[in-house]
């Protein structure tokens, strides 16, 4: 047992040091930067306009503000995050907030103030993201708990979770779901007899998604109230359309990432908005808002007799604002206690609205990708656990080197699969890829066990259009010999190689010569460009800018040029992947994370190029055996007998 709190407390402090680090990469990035600088990185909208002022729960002010310049420039602005609006008036004066809305060039901030600063009038306004430390404070809130639980459910669960104790299930079977294949079913199963935890380990293609709602649906059937959560707002938005799609009474607590009118009617806002209790809320706050402009009416006039009707009007206004706070917590009150499914980010289970509620069973998906410390804020209001995910995919991002070789990487996910593989049953039909495509994952990572369903196992490009020549769905296309080196570029410390860059797109161009989408085409044919160096996806870029063809399909959305970060969760028809390492030692970097390539593989459907030197690649035992797959299933090509084919 004292293992597993030396365990839990190293985590504590990993946690710390990532913390620590994650503050210093912000003032790095943000605090030390010009307002030009910050706008560049995404930290900053700069100037702003404030569109409306309102009040939102708590008396807080809520501001809409509106971007006046440079209005398609990227930024890193989301849902959830710490803000903070600020005057460029010579004095550095800031007023805080997070940021509950989002719309293109507006975004809503619910500030920490009753009233406005003064100096909102003066110099011209923006606004900065700003470190998140409320995410952190809750996670090690959440290890506090762990590690103070004794007797308790969170107590047992943690102990399960770690291994002190066994899982159980139940014996109770249960009628299949003739819309889930056999293993899913098993899920389904194992999930509906375990009464503390199970795990749906799904690869990709698997239908993780599908069957994680499936067991949502059967597991309302004999719960009351249960938490839907991810790492990630995308996550949980995917879940909560899928959910209310279902017909489930569902909430989304916090704001969606992207704007959809399933997901706006289930937010708990627009919930409130539709109570039979609402007209009263918003009566109150009408009426207060007239007091309170009343009270500041006697700005120039202002004696005894003034003041004291100011007072008046201020004590009248707060009255009605408490008793508007009253109203609202009863409609969420009610709204909650007949709630089927609570959906909401990991942080965001403890939410002010819902931090007190306990829920018979706890999802976590994506939980594969989600720091421990997240993962444990949910849990500790669950009494049974189950997540999904694959640990064979994208880690969490951890910034600190120190934290992460601690093992701050390492997620809950892996070790409760690793040391209790009982509680887990994976899922073994892919319906995505081609079954040359999945077979070298499979083989590597999912001990031969995964299945290509008859629907996807040939479907290749000819197979979609006969424009297409017969050709492999799997190519690996070698550079080695042809000269083609990596450079580095001193300014981003990234490396790239602009000649299998070159080589890479021509060959695109090459095998798009025939292909014309059909303007009756339901599903037209979707492509991704994926390589591993940011400075390496610069060049890609540039070249697809400079060729009609692609650039024309990338203004269709049909063509994504991205990290394999960016494809995460995602598929296309053809996916290329420029390896970009090519040296006489080698080195190969972070492609030595081998799950990145896992993911990066896994995006195609029908059809996968690999434009890579194999003498720098084999020196690494993974892509020793995937030069060996190649070679085995004859997709093997020397980059001088494709440049041969190609005018």
């Amino acid at each position: 047992m004292s293992d597993i709190f030396f365990e839990l407390k190293q985590v504590q402090e990993l946690l710390k040091i990532e913390q620590e680090e994650d503050r210093q990469q912000y003032k790095i990035k943000s605090m030390k930067s010009t307002i030009a600088e910050r706008k560049a990185m995404g930290f900053c909208w700069y100037p702003v306009n404030i569109v409306k002022e309102e009040l939102g729960f708590g008396n807080k002010v809520v501001l809409e503000l509106e971007r006046t310049k440079d209005r398609d420039q990227l930024h890193l602005f989301q849902t959830g995050k710490a803000a903070s609006l600020f005057s460029n008036n010579g004095e550095r004066q800031s007023l805080n907030g997070v940021i509950i809305g989002l719309r293109r060039n507006k975004v809503l901030l619910a500030t920490n103030k009753e009233d406005l600063p003064d100096w909102i009038d003066n110099g011209r306004l923006g606004i900065d993201l700003t470190f998140d430390e409320m995410s952190y404070r809750e996670m090690e809130i959440a290890m506090k708990k762990v590690l103070d639980a004794y007797k308790t459910r969170l107590a047992e669960l943690r102990d399960v979770l770690l291994s002190i104790r066994e899982p159980e299930f139940t014996d109770d079977k249960i009628e299949e779901n003739p819309n889930l294949n056999a293993s899913q079913n098993e899920a389904v199963q194992k999930i509906h007899q375990a009464k503390d935890v199970a795990i749906i380990h799904g690869p990709p293609g698997t239908g993780k998604t599908t069957t994680l709602v499936q067991s949502i649906l059967h597991t309302l059937q004999t719960q009351k109230r249960l938490l839907v959560t991810a790492p990630s707002n995308t996550a949980v938005d995917l879940l909560t359309e899928k959910l209310a799609n279902e017909g489930v009474n569902v909430i989304r607590i916090g704001n969606p990432s992207r704007v959809s009118d399933v997901l706006l009617e289930h937010t708990l806002d627009a919930q409130i908005m539709s109570h039979r209790s609402f007209k009263n809320l918003k009566e109150y706050r009408k009426t207060a808002e007239e007091y309170k402009r009343m009270a500041f009416q006697f700005k120039r006039k202002f004696g005894h007799e003034e003041r004291v009707q100011r007072q008046l009007y201020k004590i009248e206004s707060k009255r009605l604002l408490d008793e508007a706070d009253r109203v609202e917590e009863y409609i969420t009150e009610d709204l909650l206690n007949h709630v089927q499914v609570i959906t909401c980010t990991l942080v965001g289970s403890a939410n002010k609205a819902i931090r007190h509620l306990q829920y018979d069973t706890v999802f976590i998906d994506e939980a594969a990708q989600a720091l421990e410390p997240a993962c444990w804020i949910p849990i500790s209001r669950a009494n049974r656990v189950v997540l999904a995910g694959d640990h064979f995919q994208l880690p969490p991002t951890v910034k600190s080197f120190e934290a992460e070789k601690g093992g701050l990487s390492k997620t809950l996910f892996e070790k409760c699969i690793e040391r209790q593989p009982e509680v887990a049953v994976m899922l073994k039909t892919q319906y995505r890829m081609h079954q040359n495509i999945m077979e070298f994952s499979n083989q590597q990572f999912y001990k031969g066990e995964l299945m290509a369903h008859e629907s996807v196992s040939n479907s290749d490009l000819h197979q979609f259009d006969s424009h297409f020549a017969p050709d492999l769905a799997v190519e690996f296309i070698d550079t080695a010999g042809c000269g083609y080196n990596e450079v580095e570029t001193p300014e981003s410390q990234s490396s790239a190689n602009p000649d299998e860059a070159a080589l890479l797109i021509n060959h695109l161009n090459y095998i798009l010569r025939d292909y014309t989408p059909a303007s009756d085409e339901t599903e037209p044919l979707r492509i991704g460009v994926i390589a591993p160096y940011r400075a390496q996806i610069n060049y890609l870029q540039d070249l697809v800018e400079h060729s009609p063809e692609l650039h024309e399909l990338k203004q269709q959305r049909l063509l994504t040029v991205g990290t394999v970060d960016s494809f995460q969760g995602q598929e296309r028809d053809i996916i290329y992947i420029s390896m970009t390492r090519s040296n006489d030692k080698g080195e190969i970097g972070f492609l030595s994370d081998i799950r990145r390539m896992n993911v990066a593989m896994t995006r195609a459907k029908k059809k996968l190029v690999i434009v890579g030197d194999s003498a720098t690649l084999s020196l690494h035992p993974f892509y020793s055996d995937f030069l060996q797959y190649v070679e085995r299933i004859n997709s093997y090509k020397s980059a001088w007998e494709i440049a041969e084919c190609m005018p």
